[in-house]
């Protein structure tokens, strides 16, 4: 069966084609909103399922992924900060502590209209930097679009002291075990 990513993520590519997985990426025509009063466990799979089945009028014949990520600290829901000012200002709010990094994964299939779910928490515990470092960071690998603002793939792995959950996939912005679990149960087996 088709399988379609509705993502234009780099990340989240990358993932896929490390993995070795076939798929398409489409642009979903959904549009996130994070003003929501919902908690961000709940927010992200709404995201994430919002994207997916936003496509299934387009792509009736395919699995549709959809994935989302928030991370939150003190109740704060952090997006993609878009420039150097508020990326500096996210890790300032995160520097020395530790937040919740939400993941969550949706499949979609059109001709059933059913969709299954998956959510990965990690708890990322950040360490104490100063502003020198906060600035450094940013102007090395420029995370404007991360929520949260870093990429543990790249430099952003040295800002923390740990990364605790079951999957590091989830961190970079697409947790693999989840995917082969949500699309096994509709019969799309990723190393078939």
């Amino acid at each position: 069966m088709r399988l379609v990513l509705a993502s234009t993520s780099q990340y989240r590519r990358a993932l896929l084609d490390a993995a070795g997985i076939r798929y398409e990426a489409v642009s979903p025509p959904f549009v996130e909103e994070h003003g929501h009063a919902r908690e961000p466990s709940e927010l992200v799979v709404e995201l994430a399922r919002g994207k997916a089945e936003s496509l299934a009028a387009q792509l009736p014949d395919a699995l549709i992924l959809g994935a989302d990520q928030i991370p939150a600290v003190d109740g704060r829901v952090l997006t993609k900060p878009g420039s150097r000012d508020a990326a500096i200002e996210q890790l300032r709010a995160l520097s020395g502590r530790e937040h919740r990094l939400f993941t969550a994964v949706a499949v979609h299939e059109p001709a059933s209209g059913r969709t299954l779910t998956r959510t990965v928490i990690h708890v990322m515990r950040m360490r104490a930097l100063t502003e020198a470092q906060l600035a450094a960071y940013v102007d090395r690998d420029q995370p404007f679009d991360c929520a949260g603002a870093y990429k543990v793939e790249a430099a952003g792995a040295l800002l923390f002291e740990a990364m605790e959950g079951v999957d590091h996939t989830a961190i970079v912005g697409l947790p693999l075990t989840a995917v082969a679990e949500l699309l096994l149960a509709f019969g799309h087996d990723v190393l078939g």
